[in-house]
């Protein structure tokens, strides 16, 4: 069983920077949120000891680069492209560091930059795979793979698109008042969801993310630093990953939520009854809904009941789901999609929203998840 993370603590979550395309490189959009990090905390740059960054278009610089830009001496650097999960594998690693004092204060910030052929060449070149066996035979990029997912799920579940489009429409209402999220300004109805272009297969446009530019970020110290800076913020009650698990499935209708959901929440010392809101990695509607019950919010093969019975919304007395409107409304700023909704929670936890906040979710210096 994984170790506590007693006596470590997240504060000073940022978003900033989106934009459907920007000139600036990523390595502006990691310097601009570690500015407003130091901003929202107090701390001189001279405090910030650690560096962990997601990002895929941070070549030909390096997170050893970023230090010398940014006039910065670190005890801690990571470099984190790992897409959706840079999120969490940026806030685990940083925390043993600061639980075994080899850093004092991490930064860890997700942030790309989009130009206006960028994401082309970020899906031609994403891997060795996408180079030799999909880009050439035109099938190169996620939309392909995720609609024989979404499909598949279909066929097993029952689930029709109207349930994928519950997630989505939920998600827009949510995103209205929140300032980066890029469609937010723009409602989505169940007839907008339905009637939109197909893409792949069963999956139309607005089961799409948006490419974009832009970062998010908090910073991860000790409980007593924060304390002293009298800045809020969470706890980590639980945290874990998995990646490539449930390697044999011809279809991956499972990912390593499955493997360690339980004894998340037994560590946690709590379960999904408890929670007030909840972020799930909405790359596409269908993966929520797989995270939906590999977390135990339904049963397997459940979720889509579940959203037909439960209001998703901020306002609705249910459960809110993705509270700032998620990628799918916000847009995907490559690896800082991976930190969207940890930060967004790390903001509804400590009564700090950006958007909307929702009743009962500030839990003050704590955060159960």
């Amino acid at each position: 069983m994984s170790a506590s993370y007693a006596g470590v603590v997240l504060a000073a979550p940022v978003s900033l920077g989106y934009t459907r395309t920007s000139t600036h490189a990523a390595p502006w959009f990691v310097g601009a949120a570690l500015e407003a990090m130091l901003k929202a905390s107090g701390l001189p740059k001279s405090a910030i000891d650690g560096l962990a960054v997601g990002s895929f278009t941070l070549a030909p610089d390096s997170v050893v680069t970023l230090t010398q830009y940014y006039g910065m001496e670190a005890r801690f650097l990571e470099s984190l492209p790992f897409g959706g999960a840079s999120g969490i594998v940026a806030l685990r690693r940083a925390a043993r560091a600061v639980q075994c004092g080899d850093a004092e204060v991490i930064a860890c910030i997700g942030a790309d930059t989009n130009r206006s052929e960028g994401f082309r060449d970020l899906v031609a070149n994403f891997s060795g795979f996408s180079v030799d066996a999909s880009w050439p035979y035109g099938a190169a990029g996620p939309n392909l793979p995720f609609s024989l997912i979404t499909a598949r799920y279909m066929a097993e579940t029952g689930a029709t698109r109207e349930d994928f489009g519950r997630v989505c429409v939920a998600q827009r209402a949510n995103a209205h008042g929140f300032p980066h999220a890029l469609l937010g300004a723009k409602p989505l109805s169940m007839e907008q969801y339905l009637g939109a272009r197909q893409v792949a297969g069963p999956l139309h446009l607005f089961d799409c993310v948006m490419p974009c530019a832009g970062a998010e970020g908090f910073l991860v110290m000790s409980e007593d630093r924060a304390r002293s800076l009298g800045i809020p913020y969470a706890r980590i009650r639980a945290a874990d990953e998995r990646h490539n698990a449930f390697a044999g499935d011809d279809v991956q209708l499972r990912a390593g939520w499955n493997a360690f959901a339980p004894q998340l929440w037994e560590r946690a010392g709590c379960g999904p009854q408890d929670m007030h809101v909840l972020q799930t990695y909405d790359d596409y509607p269908v993966i929520s809904m797989l995270q939906m019950e590999a977390l135990g919010f339904c049963a397997s093969g459940g979720a889509p009941d579940f959203v037909r019975r439960t209001a998703l919304t901020n306002d609705g007395g249910g459960l809110p789901h993705n509270t700032s409107g998620g990628q799918l409304s916000v847009g995907q700023a490559g690896a800082a999609g991976g930190f969207l909704g940890l930060v967004e929670a790390i903001r509804q936890i400590t009564g700090r929203a950006l958007g909307q906040q929702v009743a009962g979710a500030p839990r003050p210096r704590h955060s159960c998840r």
